[in-house]
């Protein structure tokens, strides 16, 4: 792992959400980009960065982003996510399934 100016806190954070995306599925490489985007967001949008970008300060947040397309609540998971579970499950005719029906064929 490379060193970063990171508080103890945003360490923990990362390897949690790391070992979260490993646990779901995701390479390590793809895990640990994606856990150290998340972290420096969240330091962004908490002051702790020197520099940030608009969206990630006037943006959701991420946990509560993720929150919004997790299994429940209004909209569910997007169609990009039931996709790739799709793929990883290996189920055929998913290039042109609805929503709808991949929701179905994933079966959650």
């Amino acid at each position: 792992m490379p060193i970063r100016a990171w508080s103890r806190k945003r360490e923990r954070q990362y390897e949690h959400i790391k070992e979260g995306l490993e646990q779901r599925g995701e390479t390590e490489d793809t895990a640990e980009e994606i856990a150290a985007r998340t972290v420096n967001k969240e330091r962004a949008r908490a002051g702790e960065a020197k520099q940030a970008s608009r969206t990630s300060t006037q943006d959701l947040s991420s946990g509560r982003r993720g929150g919004l397309r997790s299994h429940k609540g209004a909209g569910g998971r997007t169609k990009e996510q039931l996709y790739a579970e799709a793929k990883r499950k290996g189920i055929e005719g998913r290039s042109s399934m609805t929503k709808a029906q991949l929701e179905k064929a994933v079966g959650r």
